[in-house]
C-alpha cells in the first residue's frame, strides 16, 4: 500500500529513509537551503518555491496556479509502489495542503471531507494553505469541496513545527 508522508524541512532525510520513499516534494520559500537526501535522484525531486501566504504581499512569492499544476504533473508520475514524502518548513501549512491536493487528484473518488479528517487525525497542528487548496479545486474540478473540506477542519493547533504523518493513498486504515 502506498503512502504520501508529510514532514517539516528538518525531518526530511530521516522520513525518506525510515520509509524508503523514491520522490520527493518540497514547498519552500526561495533561497531556503535544501538537501536533497541521495536515495532521491534529482528527476524525483519537485522544488516548488513560495511563500506560506494567503494573499499576494510585497516581496513575497504567493502560491499559484502555476505551482498547483507543477505539483499536479509530478505526482501523475509517481508511480505509488514506493512512498512519496511532501515536506514543507515547518510540516503545517503547504505540505499538508499538497499532500491534501495529491490523494483528490489520484483519487478523485474519495470524498473530500473525509481526506481532510484523515489529516486533521494525523497531525493536530495541520493548517493547509488554502491559497494551494483554492487552485487545486479549480484545476481539478471539485466545485468548492476541496475549500469546503479544510475550511471544515478549520486552522490546526499552533506549533512551531507539525509531527510527520502519512496518509494511506487508497485511505484504508
Amino acid at each position: 500500500m502506498s503512502r504520501i508522508h508529510v514532514c517539516s524541512l528538518s525531518r526530511i532525510g530521516a522520513t525518506v529513509a525510515q520509509t524508503g520513499a523514491s520522490h520527493l516534494v518540497t514547498l519552500i520559500n526561495a533561497g531556503t537551503p535544501v538537501e536533497r537526501p541521495a536515495a532521491i535522484p534529482e528527476n524525483r525531486h519537485l522544488f516548488l518555491a513560495f511563500n506560506d501566504i494567503l494573499e499576494p504581499m510585497e516581496g513575497m512569492t504567493p502560491p499559484a496556479e502555476e505551482h498547483v499544476t507543477a505539483l499536479l504533473d509530478f505526482v501523475e508520475g509517481w508511480k505509488p509502489e514506493k512512498p512519496i514524502v511532501i515536506h514543507c518548513f515547518a510540516g503545517i501549512s503547504r505540505s499538508t495542503a499538497a499532500a491534501f491536493i495529491t490523494v483528490c487528484a489520484l483519487r478523485p473518488e474519495r470524498e473530500e471531507a473525509e481526506i481532510a479528517a484523515l489529516i486533521r487525525a494525523g497531525s493536530p497542528s495541520a493548517t493547509p494553505n488554502l491559497r494551494l487548496v483554492r487552485f487545486a479545486d479549480e484545476i481539478l474540478g471539485r466545485r468548492g469541496r476541496m475549500v469546503s473540506a479544510i475550511e471544515q477542519i478549520g486552522r490546526g493547533r499552533d506549533a512551531f513545527e507539525g509531527h510527520p504523518f502519512s496518509l494511506d493513498l487508497d485511505l484504508a486504515r
